[in-house]
């Protein structure tokens, strides 16, 4: 089992961008897979490679607004990816998410990965 907190992430609104008809990561989805990688070399974390993944996230909030929880799984996912801790993320067989509380200090993602 592997647990790690990422930062709170852009929504599903603000990670992608048109741009001449082409959609791409807009720069706050590009800070935010830099910020995981980071956190990923800091915490020494080594990648799962392909193996079949069982995801669960606990979304610490900003503040009171109103969200979707789906809109927050795109950008962690791929930044996850992006940094290696898997090869894709079809691998993820199972994943859940639970809002599980506010913190305005430290909004976050309390991450758990099982190989399943």
């Amino acid at each position: 089992m592997i647990r790690v907190d990422l930062p709170w992430p852009p929504s599903v609104n603000r990670y992608w961008r048109s741009v001449n008809g082409r959609v791409l990561i807009a720069a706050a989805g590009r800070r935010y897979r830099t910020d995981v990688e980071l956190v990923m070399r800091l915490a020494g974390r080594i990648g799962i490679g392909d193996s079949p993944v069982i995801v669960s996230i606990q979304a610490f909030y900003p503040d009171a607004r109103r969200r979707d929880i789906d809109n927050i799984l795109k950008a962690p996912l791929d930044a996850l990816t992006h940094a290696g801790m898997w090869d894709d993320d079809s691998q993820v067989e199972e994943l859940s998410i639970r809002k599980a509380g506010m913190d305005r200090r430290n909004p976050r993602l309390e991450i758990t990965l099982e190989i399943a």
